[in-house]
């Protein structure tokens, strides 16, 4: 069956298990298309192309496009929830800062978690005839809490009917830019104070030991000593604010010319100590927050963007809710720690 032909109705989005776009997938493999102008698109793309609706660019169709018949109409609840997931994806810090993404199909989820004592991290050798020495993997007391974040679409059909896709998707990124700091912040909230299964983080503070210094004033020599509170993890990401990075780059030593050409070339910022240094509001001012990123962190997501299809496709734009759900488990005792400057 040709991409021209399907028949496109609201049950897409009803199978269990599989997203709109698997089911277009399912009915119009995109491995049909290798060696053909279509080669590249995916099943949803081909579905926008039969219709003739363009999402993007100066001549972008009009929202009104999506309803031309009732099959378009099928799509535009697809075409809403990957905008808004684009809108996530952009400057999204999230796959910086998580060890591993979990999906589930459900708002129950019991993750695992292994904190060796120092014996156990040693690779002692072992005799012939001994036991071999044990890493205990457990599972977790308490579940892993899920939230459920979005914003409300609030418009009538008739006020956005003959806008440009083009504009209407910056309105849908937007929204998705604001989901995708709510979950930041979610982040930021555990690894902070744990997941509920006592496993906050070590807190340091400057000018108390093992952190030399005065508190209030911020030094290479405290950052270094930070730096070694995580063996045998290494600190290779940091979490704080604008005015405490603003702080952290008047630092003498974080001066040096190639991390300035690094950031010049590729906008990513780097320390001296090795660790990617990212910015965001969700960590309180005068607060870093170091991180192995390989370990420290689980993303447990349920399912992807929601969107209210039933709503969307007959035109009841009003009130129709955009949301994603998920939560976040720490996953290493020792693999996140707090410095209060």
């Amino acid at each position: 069956m040709g991409y021209d032909n399907l028949r496109l109705e609201k049950g897409m989005y009803r199978q269990a298990g599989m997203s709109f776009t698997q089911v277009l997938e399912s009915l119009d493999p995109s491995e049909n298309y290798r060696g053909t102008a279509l080669e590249g698109t995916d099943a949803f793309q081909r579905q926008l192309k039969r219709f003739g609706i363009r999402a993007k660019g100066s001549g972008s169709s009009t929202v009104e496009k999506f309803f031309s018949t009732v099959d378009s109409a099928v799509l535009f609840p697809e075409y809403i929830a990957r905008t808004v997931r684009q809108g996530m994806e952009e400057n999204d810090i999230l796959p910086a800062i998580t060890a591993t993404t979990t999906v589930i199909d459900s708002m129950d989820y019991r993750s695992i978690y292994s904190n060796p004592t120092d014996a156990d991290k040693e690779l002692r050798v072992v005799e012939e005839g001994a036991s071999i020495p044990t890493t205990e993997v457990k599972v977790k007391d308490h579940l892993v809490k899920l939230s459920k974040r979005g914003r409300m679409l609030v418009a009538s059909y008739e006020a956005l009917r003959f806008q440009k896709l083009d504009l209407f998707g910056v309105m849908l990124r937007q929204i998705g830019s604001h989901i995708q700091k709510q979950q930041v912040a979610d982040a930021v909230q555990v690894l902070v104070n744990g997941d509920g299964n006592t496993n906050a983080a070590k807190k340091f503070t400057i000018g108390t030991s093992p952190i030399s210094g005065t508190k209030g004033t911020l030094g290479y020599d405290q950052m270094v000593e930070f730096w070694g509170q995580f063996d045998p993890y290494t600190m290779n990401t940091i979490l704080c604010s604008t005015a405490t990075m603003t702080k952290m780059l008047k630092i003498p030593e974080l001066q040096n010319p190639m991390t300035g050409l690094n950031f010049q070339g590729t906008g990513k910022l780097t320390t001296p100590l090795g660790a990617h240094l990212h910015r965001t509001s969700a960590v309180a001012d005068g607060t870093i927050i170091g991180l192995d990123s390989r370990y420290a962190l689980e993303q447990v997501r349920a399912g992807d963007v929601l969107v209210e299809y039933d709503k969307l496709i007959d035109r009841q734009l009003e009130r129709a809710a955009i949301t994603s759900i998920s939560g976040f488990g720490k996953i290493c005792d020792g693999a996140s720690a707090v410095l209060n400057v």
